[in-house]
């Protein structure tokens, strides 16, 4: 009964916590506090300390560690076991890359203010570039969804030679995010 692709899946497993590992470090790594406490709590800076809270977050949710008893004998139990640790571990690294990507929204942000103010504090004839800053964010924001992380995840493993047979679908991994919000 046994299909002997168990290594494949612990080298998957692994391969994938160590992404996830790498988007940690990034995310926990950017700023969440403005060097002038008058911008705390404009677009960018607001987007950037949500995305430390939701780093955080996917970081402490607890894995499903529930799997089913299989019939087969060892080997089929640890391939169930296999797949469930998959699902969690892909899904975390899905979720850290949408928070990763929305940080590097919200930094091209703080830099495009910066060049509008130039080190000055801002005024009325700045409105309407920080206003076109705001926007840009909330585009860019918006760009960042499932299906493109899904995609170009899937694009990256593949052009990686990491084996992805038995890669949950994004169904899958937007269900085992949405029940740990």
């Amino acid at each position: 009964m046994a299909d002997g692709l168990n290594d494949q899946r612990t080298t998957r497993v692994a391969d994938l916590l160590a992404d996830f590992r790498n988007l940690q470090y990034y995310i926990a790594a950017a700023p969440v506090d403005p060097p002038n406490q008058d911008d705390y709590y404009t677009e960018g800076w607001a987007a950037l300390r949500q995305c430390a809270i939701d780093g955080q977050h996917i970081l402490n949710c607890a894995a499903d560690t529930r799997v089913p008893y299989t019939r087969g004998g060892p080997e089929e139990q640890e391939k169930a076991e296999l797949q469930q640790v998959l699902l969690d571990a892909y899904s975390r690294r899905h979720e850290a890359q949408k928070i990763y990507l929305r940080q590097g929204a919200a930094q091209r942000w703080i830099d495009w203010r910066d060049q509008v103010l130039q080190g000055q504090a801002p005024q009325a004839g700045h409105a309407q570039q920080l206003s076109a800053c705001d926007a840009q964010l909330q585009v860019e924001l918006a760009a960042i969804t499932d299906d493109s992380i899904y995609s170009d995840m899937r694009s990256s493993d593949f052009q990686l030679g990491r084996w992805t047979y038995e890669d949950p679908s994004l169904r899958q991994v937007q269900r085992w995010l949405r029940v740990r919000r």
